[in-house]
């Protein structure tokens, strides 16, 4: 891994190499699937996603909240896919590659099957079947325009009554369940 971020850090994908950057850098090979302790009740689960030349997904809980990360996942034509579903089980968020629609996935004109992306309709289906509470809609198609986006993100949300677009700058907040004490008191 360390090797694959130098090496992406050279020209011309960038200007300056990692080793001038003001951090103490570790790197670490995640097997997958796996769950690694990171310390302070905090895990970090692992799970392979479906993407051509591969793909993985997170899973991190802290304490009793649950936030997944699944970008550059593609859909099965004929099922869910089981270890996303598992990923995704009774998380409080879920944040989702849902770059098309399912007619821009279909379509025989414009077709983007094998192309490692998932639709927001299919989303849904991955949230509802996980017991997710919020589906985050994320890794727009650039060619798709805000208003595009808003319209997308209407009908998802009657879908879905937890789903929401993914926006420039968005904070979400997963607040602690009745009952739970906080892992750190300020």
């Amino acid at each position: 891994m360390q090797d694959r971020l130098e090496e992406q850090m050279h020209n011309p994908n960038f200007p300056v190499p990692l080793r001038v950057m003001a951090s103490n850098l570790e790197f670490v090979d995640v097997d997958v699937p796996s769950v690694i302790e990171m310390g302070n009740g905090v895990t970090v689960e692992s799970g392979a996603l479906n993407h051509p030349g591969e793909a993985t997904g997170y899973r991190v809980s802290c304490g009793d909240r649950v936030a997944v990360y699944a970008t550059d996942t593609e859909h099965f034509s004929d099922r869910l896919d089981q270890n996303l579903v598992h990923l995704a089980r009774n998380a409080d968020v879920l944040i989702m590659d849902a770059t098309y629609s399912d007619e821009e996935y279909w379509s025989s004109k414009t077709s983007k099957i094998g192309w490692g992306h998932s639709t927001w309709q299919e989303a849904i289906k991955v949230a509802v079947a996980a017991k997710v509470k919020t589906l985050v809609i994320f890794h727009h198609d650039p060619l798709h325009s805000d208003d595009y986006l808003d319209e997308v993100g209407i009908s998802a949300k009657e879908r879905f009554s937890g789903a929401v677009m993914a926006r420039e700058g968005m904070c979400i907040s997963i607040p602690i369940r009745t009952g739970a004490r906080p892992l750190v008191q300020v």
